[in-house]
């Protein structure tokens, strides 16, 4: 009819009280802070293969650095690092575990799942403490750093001859010269690097300490709903939404630290 607007149920309008896409405020947030945080992981990754590439004759190789094994001797190159990443990828499925768990409101799935997420994320926290350690305080040898600022490593024990980072060696008395110019430098800092460029470690420190610090708040925050789920919080409110938004969190922690093991120490 004429000057009349069609009637429209409001039972079929969203009102605001349920989100269009049946997906919670809480997670909707946390998929806002993760996309955001993605960001800051690519830059970090990108400034770290362009730099890479820009001194690509003259960087480090990782398998030449991360060698040392707990109470093992001898050489085992990235094997640690590797048994870090199985660490945490177990501790993510863990994670699916609980998230399922309180799907079903077993709180002792919760409990038991969730425990040993906290394990596996404290496991993998005090790795990364223990590979910081040796890289700080390198090698018994050392390395030379010459006049002009270059890192070289020594040909042998005698410390006589060294070569660098681009193969060519140097002996003899030509060695002899620059080596009472140089300085000898052990470990790794923000300032000097025993095996190789400064930028190197500068990198390593802030791309494994970033994702460090998220991996152990992550660890915080699983302890604290973890503590929630003890007292039976999640019970009462009839849901465990909150153990799968942290879920989400510790997800995306796992996979930056897949995309730092790629990129930092197997490209």
């Amino acid at each position: 009819m004429a000057g009349h607007s069609p009637t429209i149920d409001s039972k079929k309008l969203w009102g605001g009280g349920f989100s269009p896409f049946n997906v919670s405020y809480g997670k909707i947030m946390m998929w806002f802070f993760l996309v955001s945080d993605a960001f800051s992981f690519s830059a970090l990754l990108i400034s770290y293969g362009f730099m890479r590439h820009h001194f690509e004759d003259s960087w480090p190789v990782a398998e030449e650095v991360f060698t040392h094994f707990p109470f093992l001797h001898g050489d085992h190159p990235l094997l640690y690092v590797a048994l870090m990443t199985f660490i945490l990828i177990m501790s993510s499925v863990t994670m699916v575990l609980a998230v399922e768990a309180g799907h079903r409101m077993d709180k002792k799935g919760v409990v038991k799942w969730m425990a040993w997420t906290i394990v596996g994320g404290l496991v993998f926290v005090g790795s990364q403490a223990w590979e910081w350690y040796h890289f700080i305080h390198g090698t018994e040898l050392g390395a030379l750093q010459l006049a002009d600022g270059t890192v070289v490593q020594w040909l042998s024990d005698a410390k006589n001859a060294f070569v660098y980072p681009n193969g060519i060696e140097v002996t003899g008395a030509d060695a002899a010269a620059m080596i009472q110019s140089g300085t000898e430098v052990y470990g790794a800092n923000l300032t000097v690097n025993e095996y190789g460029l400064p930028t190197f470690g500068d990198f390593f420190f802030f791309i494994t300490g970033f994702h460090g610090t998220h991996v152990f708040s992550g660890v915080v925050l699983n302890f604290v709903i973890f503590v929630n789920v003890l007292k039976g919080t999640y019970e009462k409110r009839g849901h465990y939404e909150m153990v799968e938004k942290v879920g989400l969190y510790w997800h995306f922690v796992d996979l930056v630290w897949v995309f730092v093991f790629t990129f930092f120490y197997l490209i």
